[in-house]
């Protein structure tokens, strides 16, 4: 009984450090990730020395898609940071957005991390924005997921900064 215990264990882990090493590797730190409703990963890392930024998707077997494919100095060039930040909770209906986007070819992809005062709202997704016909998918992610945060974007002048809000 014992030995099945360590082997369940066993097999945990590996599954959770297998699945993890397709969306981090081993030279990246994590910036913000989390998995989506209907089981998905999203990732944005950054190589640890600061080297490049990295957008990767999919499921635990397959990246879906990665962004950009050159890891270079370049790539923090090709993401934008923009939010809104209002206080005073809800007396003053308080929000705080946060986004990170990119564009491929007619798709914008928008990372957000949303909180409204009213209603104590908290969202975290991927919103998908056609460029050609202004249509967009929402793909919503599940915030106990979540690890890290867009907010240190504010400060960290590594990507250029938007002004576009997307709520």
């Amino acid at each position: 009984m014992k030995q099945l215990i360590i082997i369940i264990i066993f097999l945990f882990f590996s599954n959770c450090y297998l699945f993890g090493q397709k969306y981090v590797l081993k030279n990246e730190k994590v910036i913000y990730s989390f998995q989506t409703n209907n089981g998905k990963l999203m990732t944005l890392c950054s190589d640890k020395t600061g080297e490049y930024i990295v957008y990767r998707f999919g499921t635990k077997d397959n990246v879906e898609l990665e962004f950009p494919n050159n890891k270079d100095k370049s790539s923090w060039n090709k993401f934008e940071y923009s939010y809104w930040l209002r206080g005073g909770g809800i007396q003053n209906e308080g929000i705080d957005l946060n986004y990170v986007a990119f564009t491929i070819e007619k798709t914008k992809y928008v990372i957000y991390d949303t909180y409204f005062a009213n209603g104590e709202k908290y969202e975290v997704g991927i919103r998908i924005i056609n460029l050609e016909n202004n249509k967009t998918v929402k793909i919503k992610g599940n915030r106990k997921t979540q690890k890290g945060t867009l907010i240190d974007f504010r400060f960290d002048k590594s990507i250029k900064e938007g002004e576009e809000l997307y709520d």
